[in-house]
Parts: C-alpha cells; sequence; structure tokens
C-alpha cells in the first residue's frame, strides 16, 4: 500500500468518532500513514479565555503576534498531543510533531494583511519518511518554520491546514490524500453530492462560486494533490470506519483522481 495523507479536524473527532480506530488498523496493516490536523473550533476557545477576538478574511484566521502564540500552544501542543496520546492508547505507534520540527514544513508570509500566517514555500520529506519507514504515524500539525526570520527572532507561522496536507501529499508522492469532514462531500448548485470531479470540474465549480467558503481549500489542496498522481478524497469523518471504506473502495463522499497524472508519471 503506498503513503497515505489524512486530514482531520476538531469537527469530526468525537466520543463516538472511529477516524483514530482505523489509523490505528491501517498502521497494523502496514500502511504508512501520515496523519495532519487543525484545530481551529478549539484555538478561537482558547483565544477567548485569553480575552482576544477572533477575525477572518476570506476564510483564514488573521493572526497577530498574541494570536499566533496562542495558536502554537494549542495545535502543536494541546491538540496534537491528544491525538497522538489517543492513537497510543489504541495501540498505535505516533509521534507528535509540528511543520517546525525538522524543519518539515518551511513557509513565508506573502500576505501581510493576514498576519503571521505562512503560506508553503518547501516541505522536507526526510524526517517524515524516515518514521514511516520504522513504522511510525508521524501527526502534524500545520505550525510551520519561517524562512526569512533572523536569528532570535520568532520563526513559526500559522498555516492553513488544508493546504499543509496538499502539499505533503504532492511531496511525498502519496497514493491517497483523504480529507475526514463533517459534510457528505462536495456538493452541486442543487446540493446533490458529487461522487467524482475532473480537475476542470472543480475549477470550474469554484470558479462559478458552488464551492466556496471552507471547501475552497480543500478542494485546492486535492487538486495540488491529483496534479502530483494521487487520488483525493473529501468524506464525511463523522461516519462508522468512514476512513477505512475510503481506503478500501467504499464510494462515498467526492473523489479528484489524479490517475491520469499517475499514470504518466510511472511511464516516464
Amino acid at each position: 500500500m503506498g503513503m497515505l495523507i489524512v486530514k482531520i479536524g476538531g469537527s469530526t473527532l468525537g466520543a463516538h468518532d472511529t477516524t483514530l480506530a482505523d489509523l490505528v488498523e491501517l498502521q497494523r496493516e502496514g500502511a504508512p500513514v501520515v496523519v495532519v490536523h487543525g484545530g481551529g473550533p478549539v484555538v478561537t476557545e482558547w483565544l477567548k479565555v485569553h480575552g482576544a477576538g477572533t477575525q477572518f478574511v476570506r476564510g483564514l484566521r488573521v493572526t497577530d503576534e498574541t494570536a499566533l502564540k496562542v495558536v502554537v500552544a494549542v495545535l502543536a501542543g494541546l491538540v496534537n498531543k491528544q491525538i497522538t496520546a489517543a492513537l497510543n492508547a489504541l495501540g498505535g505507534r505516533a509521534v507528535g510533531l509540528s511543520g517546525a520540527d525538522g524543519p518539515t514544513v518551511l513557509a513565508e508570509v506573502r500576505e501581510p494583511e493576514y498576519g503571521r500566517v505562512g503560506a508553503v514555500r518547501e516541505i522536507r520529506t526526510d524526517l517524515l519518511r524516515r518514521l514511516t519507514g520504522d513504522g511510525f504515524m508521524p501527526v502534524l500539525s500545520s505550525v510551520g518554520f519561517d524562512t526569512a526570520a533572523a536569528a532570535g527572532e520568532d520563526a513559526l507561522l500559522n498555516i492553513n491546514a488544508d493546504t499543509v496536507a496538499g502539499e505533503l501529499a504532492a511531496a511525498l508522492d502519496a497514493e491517497r490524500l483523504i480529507f475526514l469532514t463533517d459534510v457528505p462531500g462536495v456538493k452541486d448548485a442543487e446540493g446533490a453530492v458529487l461522487r467524482c470531479l475532473t480537475p476542470d470540474h472543480a475549477r470550474s465549480l469554484m470558479h462559478a462560486g458552488t464551492i466556496d467558503g471552507g471547501m475552497i481549500p480543500k478542494v485546492e489542496a486535492c487538486l495540488r494533490a491529483a496534479g502530483a498522481g494521487a487520488a483525493a478524497h473529501i468524506i464525511d469523518g463523522r461516519e462508522p470506519h468512514a476512513l477505512l471504506r475510503a481506503v478500501r473502495g467504499s464510494e462515498s463522499g467526492t473523489t479528484i483522481d489524479g490517475a491520469a497524472t499517475r499514470g504518466a508519471r510511472s511511464e516516464r
């Protein structure tokens, strides 16, 4: 089985969720798995605790210096270690990391209006390949390393976790990228779930505004992965064993397939 990138969010992890058990089962079966997680609702909750508000611009959280401290503490600390510990409690072999470790996810500020929010500049795969090669499951938070920071400066950046997942899938030549969400998939203008999308169709739906809001970065990440040859899926993580069923070929959610690119790559 080829490399599998799984993006999970706080909205799909509940008391009766089977995602973590599915991840451990895939690891037991020998699948190399890298988990990317978000945690936006928890960040918002902790910002309120610290008396800080939350502002979004075009769906991205504006992250000033104060907010960055909370983001790093929550994503790279609390949420990351909760997921990692839960996987290990189920019998997995998980290691919690941030994109700044290694460093693995190198980023830069391209739109200062968002504050300390980074765009991915480079993915270094050495650490992740070594961990998966040794039978570990990396659990990665979307805190990245600022390549423009000088010595002594804060070199951490908040990065959209969906974007990180897509970039990892491309850099690691993943076989699959799976987004576990709280919706049944990508919908058309009438609200029907689209089971399969070509990259061109997905782009046209975004251009028309049919795909909007938080679904945009997920679809863009799927396009990035599909362009590198991966099959990308957006599925409802609230469904029992949705992850295992997706890996084993169940038709659920929406698939954006990079088969054409994958075939061209194998011929080279």
